[in-house]
C-alpha cells in the first residue's frame, strides 16, 4: 500500500549511475550540482541513488506524484546530446530486478510487486561518450550538465504546478 503524499505535487528527482564508470556518473553529477545550487521548491526531493535500485524502489512507495530520472542514455546521438522522454508503464516491459544494482527499467517495471504504482515519470538522459572504468565525465557530457540542470528545473516547475494532489491524479500534466 502506498502512502498518500502529504504535500501536493511531490516530485522526486533521482540521479542514476555509477560515478566509477565515466559518463555513467552523469545523473549523480547533475543532482549534486542541483543540490548545491538550490532553488528547488520544498516539495521536490533530490537524491543521488547511484546504483541503489532497491532504495529508489522503496522511496517511490512514499507517494510521489512525479519522478524525474537523470541518467546516461545511449540514445544514438552524439556524446553530450540531451534527451527528455516521458516514461509510462507500457514503455517498461519487464526486467529482472537486482536488489544490489541499478537498472531503472527493472526497478520501475517491478514497482507494482512492492505495492506501488509508477508516478508520472520523465527521463532527462545524456548520450555518453564512454562508460569505461574511470572517475569523471567526458568533456562533451560535462558540458551538457548545465543544460540538463536547466531542463530539470523546467520540468520540475511544470510538474509542481501541474500535478494534482494524490486524491485527484491525472495521467497528463495540465496545460496552461
Amino acid at each position: 500500500m502506498t502512502k498518500e503524499p502529504d504535500t501536493p505535487g511531490r516530485v522526486l528527482v533521482a540521479g542514476i549511475g555509477n560515478l566509477f564508470l565515466g559518463d555513467d556518473g552523469f545523473g549523480p553529477e547533475v543532482v549534486r550540482r542541483l543540490a548545491g545550487s538550490g532553488g528547488m521548491p520544498p516539495q521536490v526531493r533530490l537524491v543521488d541513488y547511484g546504483i541503489r535500485g532497491m532504495h529508489l524502489a522503496y522511496d517511490l512507495l512514499d507517494g510521489y506524484d512525479a519522478l524525474v530520472l537523470v541518467d546516461a542514455y545511449p540514445g544514438g546521438g552524439p556524446p553530450g546530446e540531451l534527451t527528455v522522454l516521458r516514461i509510462g508503464v507500457a514503455d517498461l516491459g519487464t526486467g529482472e530486478f537486482d536488489a544490489h544494482g541499478m537498472n531503472p527499467v527493472a526497478v520501475l517495471a517491478n514497482l507494482d510487486q512492492l505495492g506501488g504504482t509508477l508516478p508520472l515519470t520523465y527521463l532527462v538522459g545524456c548520450t555518453p561518450a564512454g562508460v569505461e572504468e574511470g572517475i569523471g565525465l567526458s568533456e562533451a557530457v560535462d558540458n551538457a550538465v548545465p543544460e540538463a540542470i536547466r531542463t530539470v528545473h523546467t520540468l520540475v516547475r511544470q510538474l509542481v504546478s501541474a500535478v494534482p494532489t494524490a486524491s485527484v491524479k491525472s495521467a497528463e500534466p495540465r496545460r496552461s
